[in-house]
Formats: C-alpha cells, structure tokens, sequence
C-alpha cells in the first residue's frame, strides 16, 4: 500500500504435533545435516490422515512447525556457526516476527497417522504446521553463493541458549 503499510493477520492451524528426543533448545542439533539419525515421530491429527496418503513414497519430506519456544523477535541475531551479528533474514534463528521453521527429514515410513523420520533437529512437542514432499528437482538448486555461511557447516553443531525464551 502505498505511504503507508497494511497489517493482515492470518490464522494457521495446528495440523499435528513432532516428536523428538530432545527436550531443550541447548545441545539439539542446529539443522538436519547435523542431525543425521536423530530418530522422532511426526503424529498428525487424526481429522489430517487421509491427507497422508501415497507420502511413503517420499524419502524426504519438509515439515513446517512453530518454534514456540523461541525467544522474542530480533531483526539482528549473531547465529550459530558465526560470532558476527547478521540480519535475522540472513539467518535460519528462530526469532522471527512469524515463528515458522523448516526442515527437510527423512520418511523411515509410515503407521496410520504417524511418520516416522530422522534428522529431526526440532525439539520435542513441537506444533506442526504443515508437511510437503521433498522433490530434487524442484527442491535443489546449484548456487554459487551463500553469503556468510560460506564453507561453515551445522555438522556436529548444537544449539546452545541464544534463542530461548525466558
């Protein structure tokens, strides 16, 4: 909108609830590379499980979840892998103005309502939000750049209390 700014509110609905071994945002893995077979269940509420129909075809799928645990917003965070201040949009922290986290883990299968995966780098109880399949050739792209994360890898990362809310 022009000299001026338009506030709309949306409402997303909890589709489900994630699983995981850990239980406090300090030493959970930073991403699912540093998560490699880190074990959870994705349990969908049951109104949603006709939706998951021909998912075990998927190896991977990307999850969209609430980081409610995080702490308030910052539009400048210093990240993990980095001890440099950086735009929060630069950045994969969870203080965002909308709280929503993605990660791509992979499918071990598939019980009625439930999804088992690994490289779950969510704590546990997390709200789910939504869930797509993980598709290569439309999900990988060849870049030449990556800003500050250039040769820095979430390997062996955990988090720490940066993030957390009070």
């Amino acid at each position: 909108m022009k000299g001026g700014s338009m506030r709309k509110e949306f409402v997303v609905e909890q589709i489900g609830i994630i699983r995981t071994p850990f239980v406090a945002q300090q030493d959970t893995p930073i991403q699912p590379s540093g998560a490699r077979g880190a074990e959870g269940v994705v349990e969908v509420n049951l109104e949603y499980e006709e939706g998951l129909k021909d998912i075990e075809g998927f190896e991977r799928i990307w999850l969209l979840y609430w980081f409610d645990r995080a702490g308030p917003m910052q539009l400048s965070v210093i990240p993990y892998l980095d001890n440099e201040k950086r735009g929060l949009f630069a950045t994969r922290a969870p203080v965002r103005p909308n709280c929503i986290g993605l990660s791509s883990v992979k499918l071990l299968r598939r019980e009625g309502n439930l999804l088992f995966i690994s490289d779950v780098d969510m704590l546990d109880r997390t709200p789910l939000l939504d869930i797509k399949p993980y598709a290569p050739r439309f999900d990988v792209y060849e870049v030449k750049k990556t800003g500050w994360l250039q040769g820095r890898t979430a390997e062996g990362m955990k988090a720490d209390q940066r993030f957390q809310s009070s």
